[in-house]
């Protein structure tokens, strides 16, 4: 039952930092303009780093499709993260580091979700026609 409850919270704390990053991305505000125009994606790649974590967030959320979105998860924060260490720098507009806090504390949670549901990578290399 712990573990069952400790998984929940992870899944939550990933979906809660994906979802609430929408709201900016979505809008155009200006923090997430001035990212994404810094590593030459204005629009498209902040839309589309939008959607794909919309889509991570709702597979985590899903108990069947939880590994599929952990994985998606992991490999967007994993270029949040690169990004920030090469492009952007820790600091983003006097943030404070917020951004890059919150991709990490994302990519842990959907580290601890993969690892959890290990025994299911093997099942999404099989092809079903």
């Amino acid at each position: 039952m712990k573990n069952y409850l400790f998984i929940w919270v992870i899944k939550l704390v990933a979906v809660v930092i994906l979802v609430q990053t929408l709201y900016f991305k979505f809008t155009g505000a200006e923090e997430s303009v001035y990212i994404f125009s810094t590593i030459g994606a204005e629009l498209f790649g902040r839309i589309g780093s939008g959607i794909v974590e919309l889509i991570a967030s709702i597979l985590i959320l899903i108990p069947r499709t939880t590994l599929l979105g952990a994985l998606l998860g992991l490999v967007t924060m994993s270029g949040a993260l690169l990004t920030h260490l090469v492009f952007l720098g820790i600091e983003v507009k006097n943030d404070g580091g917020t951004l890059f806090i919150l991709a990490i504390i994302t990519f842990l949670c959907c580290s601890i979700l993969v690892y959890n549901q290990k025994s299911k990578i093997p099942n999404l290399l099989k092809f079903k026609i």
